[in-house]
């Protein structure tokens, strides 16, 4: 009707809950942060207007600094059950390539970042693919941008799933502060990255990020690549190809405000012709063979750029070895 499908009457209860708690994901990503922010100014003119002060005081003064030293876990948000309908809608699958040793750390660069980064939340910030049993003796941290820790009580929720900020201190503390059986998980290609996310290609931002290299030798953190196949495939974006007007305002807005705006669609709740709800489509994130990395505090430009490349390589070949399987044997990393 009218160009638009609808989803039929007779579907499980249980593919029900797997949209839901997809739903459910999608308005708290898109909506929760600006959200509560809006309630902390509005409650400012009522006779709650203390509740947001205090708030503001205690982030101030005592809890500013958490997102960037280990954040605030709790185990029993991660094991939700909703993360396993989440899981299961697409349906996720995280595979793994080599056993990790508890007694090291990691730095995971996760690729590609996709729309959302669907893959690196489910798979690392729950446990809605069982990473714990995967992995036992490894604790991930998914860095995420830094702004999304300034909204309030929003930036309390994110936390709850272990999800720290994106920063060098962040980092570092992960490295140093916490023992050994620590994965900081980065989203290398950054949000600038989401703006190629489109069905079909393989475009990655890499070249330019060396932070995540400089970190691993810093402190002899083996470097982990992982690449999420499907995750580029469960949102369909307009298209902005390079020096079009609304890729150019897409990346001012983005170096503007540090988030970037891809001008997406998806499903609906009752039909799969456009919403904001990702389409079924299956996502497998492959966790590749660390790359050991020796403990360099002030390594030079050339050994960042060796490692670099060295990084590049693996991460590729891991591409390569599993593109086959996932429908993908016709297609390269665009590397940039």
């Amino acid at each position: 009707m009218f160009g638009i499908e609808f989803a039929p009457l007779n579907i499980p209860m249980k593919r029900r809950l797997q949209t839901a708690a997809v739903l459910k994901w999608c308005l708290c990503f898109l909506l929760l942060g600006h959200s509560c922010c809006i309630l902390a100014v509005v409650l400012l003119f009522t006779r709650w207007w203390w509740f947001s002060v205090l708030y503001a005081t205690w982030v101030i003064f005592y809890d500013i600094n958490t997102p960037h030293r280990g954040g605030r876990r709790f185990q029993w948000v991660r094991n939700w059950t909703l993360w396993k309908y989440m899981a299961e809608y697409f349906p996720m699958e995280l595979v793994k390539s080599a056993d990790l040793d508890p007694e090291k750390n990691y730095v995971f660069g996760f690729h590609p970042h996709g729309v959302l980064s669907a893959g690196a939340f489910v798979n690392f910030g729950t446990e809605g693919t069982n990473f714990s049993e995967e992995f036992p003796g490894i604790r991930p941290h998914l860095l995420i941008l830094t702004g999304i820790f300034w909204m309030p009580w929003h930036r309390d929720y994110v936390m709850t799933s272990g999800c720290c900020a994106v920063s060098r201190e962040s980092v570092e503390w992960i490295l140093t502060r916490q023992g050994t059986g620590n994965a900081a998980v980065i989203v290398v290609g950054g949000a600038i990255e989401s703006l190629d996310a489109m069905p079909g290609k393989c475009t990655l931002t890499i070249k330019r990020r060396k932070g995540f290299i400089r970190m691993a030798m810093k402190h002899g953190a083996d470097l982990v690549p992982v690449y999420s196949f499907g995750e580029n495939e469960i949102y369909t974006q307009l298209n902005n190809p390079p020096g079009s007007f609304i890729r150019s305002f897409q990346t001012k807005l983005q170096r503007f405000t540090g988030f970037a705006t891809p001008l997406f669609h998806g499903r609906g709740v009752f039909q799969y012709t456009f919403g904001i709800v990702p389409y079924r489509k299956p996502i497998h994130t492959i966790v590749g063979t660390p790359i050991p990395v020796e403990k360099n505090e002030n390594p030079t430009e050339e050994e960042v750029e060796a490692l670099q490349r060295k990084y590049i390589a693996e991460l590729t070949v891991l591409f390569d070895k599993y593109k086959d399987m996932y429908d993908m044997a016709d297609h390269e990393l665009d590397i940039q």
